[in-house]
């Protein structure tokens, strides 16, 4: 009952209006930024560079990988599962497109939270859309919903819809109960969140380039393999967009509107381009200009959505038109694992050892968000309490239905993309024609 009337209620969010606010703010900053995309080799050397380092708490770099621990999680491969399963092959097009229009919205967010952070008293800096909502555009009330929404947020789409996968991952291979999977994954999350803000982005760093790597090898691998039928897969999913079309039978063949909206609710989950959280670690960088580091934030998007999702959703498209018996009765969750199946060696466990690596370093990445949120509406207290609760999040969301976690989530990034966007709106004079 519950899990219907939160799905009653994410569609009505998620539905034409969302669609439109969402497209419309990624097409307007690209256009009114003439097209910031083309700046995405820039920020990959600047990310790199330690040239253009100001005052700040963490390098570019840092502030880069944290944000892409966050980021780069269950939404590449669980969620591209999901959106082809429901949406169709057309779904992966929408999440493509929310990606490349996304970068220019990332900018946009990031440039304002750089722009506007706070120095605190021990010289460190705090930022966010929630500083921006209260100091600049005044807007008290917004900043608090929008930090109650990044505390949420972090409850579902930041721990318990990553630890899910990491109970399913384990699972597929190993004859261990949820309820133990919850309680050492528990355990490791709070050895590594208790540390403070250090380590979890030292976690981060060491971990956003290995797993990316290792991810992204196998999704090749598969492309690869399935050259013969490459043009096909691309035909197919440009085609799926703009109708209806199945590529196996009971699978994937809906309509185009679910196909968009799906496509762009997981576009959004995976890249977090106008959600507000990319921002939060880009205020607390080494930087000289807003410009410079809104620039290497922005690549984020460009990796996470852009090649990440691309990739995974040919490779799995690829596989489906190569081998359609296999995904007659498939799960939702299970086409990415069926694609990697093909793989001459070992490739379940590949898959599974990167599904747990990004859920991990997500659940790493978020309880880094969900603790600058409680610090400004706590100015500084509640920092145990929320710990304490997140621990229990990350156990809860490996015995809680697949269906119920998903469904919160998409509910969660709503009420955490509505504020954000009415602010970036609200303030774009000053990211367009750059006003001090």
């Amino acid at each position: 009952m519950l899990v219907q009337y939160i799905k009653r209620v994410q569609e009505v969010l998620w539905g034409l209006p969302m669609l439109l606010a969402l497209f419309g703010t990624h097409l307007y900053f690209t256009i009114r930024l003439r097209f910031i995309q083309k700046k995405i080799p820039q920020g990959i050397y600047m990310s790199f560079s330690k040239k253009g380092q100001g005052e700040g708490n963490i390098s570019p770099f840092s502030a880069l990988a944290t944000a892409l621990a966050a980021t780069i999680g269950t939404g590449n491969i669980i969620g591209i599962s999901t959106a082809i399963a429901i949406g169709g092959p057309g779904a992966i097009f929408w999440c493509w497109i929310t990606g490349v229009l996304g970068i220019a919205t990332c900018y946009a967010e990031c440039y304002l939270s750089v722009k506007f952070r706070k120095r605190n008293a021990d010289g460190t800096y705090a930022g966010g859309p929630m500083y921006v909502m209260e100091h600049v555009l005044h807007q008290k009330s917004a900043a608090v919903i929008f930090s109650l929404a990044v505390v949420l947020v972090s409850f579902g789409m930041g721990s318990s819809v990553q630890s899910h996968s990491i109970a399913a991952a384990v699972t597929e291979h190993l004859e261990i109960s949820h309820e133990i999977i919850g309680v050492c994954l528990a355990v490791v999350t709070g050895i590594v969140i208790l540390g403070g803000a250090g380590k979890i982005t030292k976690v981060c760093t060491c971990l956003v380039p290995f797993m990316s790597v290792f991810f992204l090898g196998g999704c090749l691998f598969l492309i690869w393999m399935n050259r013969d039928v490459f043009c096909e897969t691309l035909f197919l999913i440009v085609k799926s967009a703009f109708s209806s079309e199945s590529v196996v039978g009971g699978i994937a063949g809906t309509a185009v509107m679910t196909g968009m909206r799906i496509g762009i609710s997981r576009g959004l989950f995976t890249s977090e381009a106008g959600l507000g959280s990319i921002p939060i670690s880009a205020a607390t960088a080494r930087t000289e200009s807003p410009d410079r580091q809104s620039i290497v934030s922005m690549t984020g998007v460009f990796w996470d959505t852009v090649v990440m999702c691309a990739v995974t959703g040919i490779a799995i498209v690829g596989c489906m038109i190569k081998h359609p018996e296999i995904y007659l009765k498939a799960a939702e969750d299970r086409l990415c694992f069926l694609a990697f199946s093909n793989l001459p060696f070992r490739g379940s466990e590949i898959l599974s050892i990167s599904l747990i690596l990004f859920a991990f370093a997500t659940i790493i990445g978020w309880s880094y968000y969900g603790e600058c949120a409680v610090q400004y509406l706590g100015k500084g207290k509640g920092l145990q309490l929320y710990r304490s609760m997140y621990i229990c999040c990350v156990f809860f969301g490996t015995v809680l239905p697949l269906e119920a976690v998903w469904g919160i989530s998409d509910l969660f990034n709503s009420l955490m993309t509505l504020p954000n966007l009415f602010c970036i709106w609200m303030l774009r004079k000053y990211v367009c024609g750059k006003e001090s």
